[in-house]
């Protein structure tokens, strides 16, 4: 099956909570490839690339609520086009 890709922006307590380093190992150990960075205005903006099935995962782990001292209270999901990105990283 092909590959998927999708940004998120996930709304609420999601700074300084270890979001992002959270999101990279959940990502890394499901296979899904791209990047995860705090934005200005206080969410984190993720792309997710990779099967279907370890995309789907890890949107629904940050649906969820992601690692235990964050509190999201919404997620934007935008469908890309995969970029055919390698790894997964941490953006400043």
């Amino acid at each position: 099956m092909a590959d998927v890709a999708r940004r998120l922006t996930v709304h609420g307590r999601v700074q300084g909570v270890f979001f992002r380093v959270s999101t990279q190992r959940r990502a890394r150990g499901a296979g899904v490839r791209g990047w995860v960075a705090n934005r200005p205005d206080g969410a984190v903006e993720a792309w997710l690339e990779g099967p279907p099935d370890a995309v789907d995962a890890i949107e629904a782990w940050v649906r969820t609520g992601g690692p235990p001292a964050a509190e999201v209270t919404e997620v934007e999901v935008e469908p890309v086009d995969p970029a055919g990105l390698d790894g997964f990283v941490v953006r400043r």
